[in-house]
């Protein structure tokens, strides 16, 4: 999806990505660094776990979504420019070999009323396996710019 300034908004514009494979030394080396328990870097200790298997850190998906995001969600004109995340859950695990997808909505925009070169758009992420199960679900706040007055 192009660029988009906040005039180009509406409640239900949807984009969808490309899909990225989460391949599982790229999730034991973020677990590593990140998030090191062993269900994220051991397969015999993930088969032990909650998880029945080894599975990728929440927060190594939301890192897949939000490149995801950059690269085929909806984009503000001058970059996704975060203003807070209202909710954010893993309803599945992600697992090795998976290929995820997200989708983007536009569920709500708000114009500033103390910034006039700007407003704000809250945004649904879903981020879906290969099955089209949901495996990270958020609604976000984004800061959008408004069409600069030499562009009308």
């Amino acid at each position: 999806m192009t660029n988009l300034y906040f005039e180009d908004l509406q409640v239900g514009l949807r984009a969808e990505s490309e899909e990225i494979e989460m391949r599982l030394a790229d999730i034991k080396a973020f677990a590593a660094q990140f998030d090191p328990q062993p269900f994220h870097l051991d397969e015999e200790a993930g088969r032990a776990s909650f998880f029945g298997g080894l599975v990728a850190s929440g927060w190594h998906t939301a890192a897949t979504t939000m490149r995801l995001i950059v690269s085929g969600g909806i984009r503000a004109a001058e970059g996704t420019v975060g203003a807070g995340i209202q909710e954010l859950r893993w309803p599945q695990p992600v697992r090795p070999g998976d290929r995820l997808h997200i989708v983007s909505e536009i569920v709500e925009i708000i114009p500033s009323r103390s910034k006039p070169d700007r407003g704000l758009a809250r945004v649904r992420v879903t981020t879906l396996n290969q099955n089209g199960e949901t495996v990270q679900s958020m609604v976000s706040t984004i800061v959008v710019p408004r069409r600069p007055a030499k562009d009308i």
